[in-house]
């Protein structure tokens, strides 16, 4: 009988929304809310990770604090809150200091295997339709070894506040207003540095052609 109410609540729990399982976590202690939101975010997240990073170790260490931090922060959650930008944010912000305690500074991954299929606000726009459309874009041209390293090193290069909007919304996925609520900044000044990004990006591009 135990093992039939388990699998229940297991059946229960895949078909809650996050913030109905971090409701279950908080008021209940239900451990398998708990194992489902760590099974939703596990690629998910451990690929903004690897790519903020740049070290799958290291991505690793700072999924398992994420979610210990969610554990003991649960109290703090806010019934009608959104659940997704509240842990990226955790997840940011364990990063920085993750970095912070190696003394290192970021190194962008772009491995493609980790490219989410969806473009921001699930329009057909994409980092790659922003790069200008007459001269062949590095990350069109990507699968040269070369063009992947200059965008890799082109991305790192980018200011930190243009550099995290491009990696939550183009890479991640995120729509504008979880990465305006992530990096607590309004909506319209996630799409001014997206653009001020792929300008920057656009020149430099032109200039390594250039060479």
């Amino acid at each position: 009988m135990m093992v039939e109410n388990s699998g229940r609540d297991q059946r229960a729990a895949s078909g809650a929304t996050d913030e109905e399982l971090m409701l279950r976590y908080r008021n209940q202690a239900d451990s398998d809310a708990f194992d489902e939101l760590v099974h939703r975010y596990e690629r998910e997240l451990y690929s903004y990770l690897y790519r903020y990073l740049g070290d799958a170790g290291l991505a690793e260490e700072v999924f398992q604090a994420t979610f210990l931090r969610l554990h003991q922060s649960r109290k703090l959650y806010q019934e009608g809150k959104r659940l997704r930008p509240w842990i990226y944010s955790i997840a940011t912000h364990q990063a920085i200091d993750a970095l912070r305690k190696a003394g290192r500074q970021p190194k962008t991954s772009l491995d493609r295997s980790l490219w989410p299929d969806q473009s921001p606000d699930g329009g057909k726009g994409s980092l790659l339709d922003l790069l200008e459309a007459e001269t062949p874009t590095p990350l069109v041209q990507a699968e040269n070894a070369e063009h992947r390293a200059w965008m890799r090193e082109a991305v790192n290069r980018l200011p930190e506040h243009l550099r995290s909007v491009v990696l939550l919304v183009y890479f991640q996925g995120l729509k504008y207003n979880e990465a305006a609520e992530i990096l607590q900044i309004a909506p319209g000044t996630v799409k001014s540095r997206l653009h001020a990004a792929v300008a920057k990006l656009n020149a430099e591009w032109k200039q390594w052609q250039a060479v």
